[in-house]
């Protein structure tokens, strides 16, 4: 299991900013999948701490139930206009599996780290940075105008 400490040892400016991003507003939108295997989208509140990403739920919710039967999920920040000041994040993402946590009353998930992005304007701002980081692979940087 790849923990979200792991990725802010090994970057620790990606993986400030990449919260920072998560941080800005307090429900993100997280991906799963349903039986018939189509995506279903949900609001969430998701929480950095203890070096892990956590997710907290109702019980019986639709999320518990997809997670429960496949992990696989993605986490989206939420999308921010993008301006023309260099370095303006935009958005960030996590994608990876859920990890079931024991915590009554409500259901708990940690996320197993798969990938992380992170995208903020350019400098010039005539471009986008996309920065990638993928379990085994590390950190990679890209352009796209």
């Amino acid at each position: 299991m790849t923990a979200w400490r792991e990725v802010e040892l090994a970057h620790p400016d990606f993986a400030r900013r990449v919260r920072e991003r998560f941080d800005a507003h307090k429900h993100k939108v997280m991906a799963t999948l349903r039986r018939d295997g189509s995506p279903r989208i949900s609001g969430i509140e998701a929480e950095f701490a203890r070096g892990e990403i956590r997710l907290g739920m109702m019980p019986g919710s639709f999320k518990v139930s997809d997670l429960k039967r496949d992990p696989r999920l993605a986490l989206h920040s939420g999308t921010e206009d993008p301006n023309d000041q260099p370095g303006a994040v935009v958005d960030a993402k996590v994608s990876g599996l859920a990890i079931e946590k024991k915590r009554r009353p409500h259901p708990s998930f940690a996320i197993d780290v798969r990938e992380v992005v992170l995208i903020s304007v350019g400098d010039p701002p005539d471009h986008l940075v996309i920065e990638t980081w993928h379990e085994g692979r590390g950190l990679r940087r890209t352009k796209r105008y």
